[in-house]
């Protein structure tokens, strides 16, 4: 019961801190302060005590885009267990569950694009639609390699089994299967090199686009489903990776939350390091990601 509320608590709370430790970590490599790690959180609550201007040609698809996004994600996040602990909700076959609902807030955030009528939000819309085709494979190749290596079809038996011991005798289609999901974090989020979630730039601009027409408390509800899913999408990519257990329940919860500010670090310095990619090498990065997700499942196929 207790890690159950630990669980919920780390994924209602700690997403916003993950944006601002990479905000950090950019700062220092611009030889900036940078905005306080909590900026985040008083960027969300300024938001909640703004008012909403809708279109009148809109409909509620438009409304419901950014609700059912963040609900999604929030159910998606009691899927995947968060480093050692068992997530509170487990089955049989809950891998593809955990998929397609990132698929349907997907849907519903290029719908709500599309629903405003704007030709602008429906060119982000159709970006959005076709990198998501090429980063969907990757994530399926990686659950089959995972429920391959662990003879399990829930992610708390699949993630679970990847210990030590797993990357001794399945590193190198461990080490091709990170190199893949760690691409695909990178585009889920929208992160550099795929996106810059802080352009305004109509050529380059493919997420911010579609919430361009969104206001107070549903841009809000947005950018906290935004921090939502880097975590979740993190916590699983963090338990591939580093799969670290000491056996004590508080210093694994530790050792998570350490591992995702280090996830964190990470991904502030990639995109310190790296410009932004040009809209047609894009493509080229995510297929390049799914060849390696197909051939870590081929290694583990016998």
């Amino acid at each position: 019961m207790m890690n159950c509320l630990i669980h919920i608590t780390l994924a209602l709370v700690m997403p916003p801190l993950l944006l601002g430790v990479i905000g950090k970590t950019k700062a220092a490599f611009a030889g900036r302060v940078g905005a306080p790690f909590l900026q985040s959180y008083y960027d969300i609550f300024r938001l909640l005590r703004k008012g909403t201007v809708f279109s009148s040609t809109t409909s509620w698809v438009f409304r419901a885009g950014p609700v059912v996004a963040l609900a999604t994600t929030a159910v998606a996040a009691l899927l995947v267990p968060f480093g050692a602990h068992p997530s509170p909700i487990s089955f049989n076959g809950d891998m593809i569950l955990y998929a397609y609902l990132f698929a349907l807030g997907r849907f519903f955030t290029m719908a709500a694009a599309l629903d405003t009528g704007s030709s602008f939000e429906g060119m982000g819309a159709a970006r959005e639609a076709t990198f998501s085709c090429l980063a969907e494979p990757t994530l399926f190749f990686a659950l089959i390699t995972l429920s391959r290596l662990s003879s399990s079809t829930n992610l708390t038996g699949m993630l679970s089994n990847v210990s030590g011991g797993a990357w001794l005798y399945a590193g190198a289609s461990l080490l091709l299967l990170v190199g893949g999901m760690f691409i695909v974090l990178l585009s889920e989020n929208c992160r550099i090199p795929f996106d810059d979630p802080n352009t305004h730039l109509e050529l380059t601009m493919i997420h911010e686009v579609m919430v361009l027409d969104h206001s107070g408390p549903a841009f809000a509800l947005i950018q906290y489903g935004a921090s939502m899913k880097l975590f979740v999408l993190g916590a699983f990519f963090v338990q591939l990776a580093l799969p670290f257990a000491t056996g004590n329940p508080l210093a694994d919860w530790g050792v998570f939350i350490c591992s995702m500010l280090l996830l964190a670090i990470v991904i502030g310095t990639v995109e310190s390091v790296m410009a932004r990619l040009r809209l047609v090498r894009v493509p080229q990065l995510l297929v390049a990601a799914i060849i390696l997700a197909a051939f870590s499942t081929l290694l583990v196929i016998r």
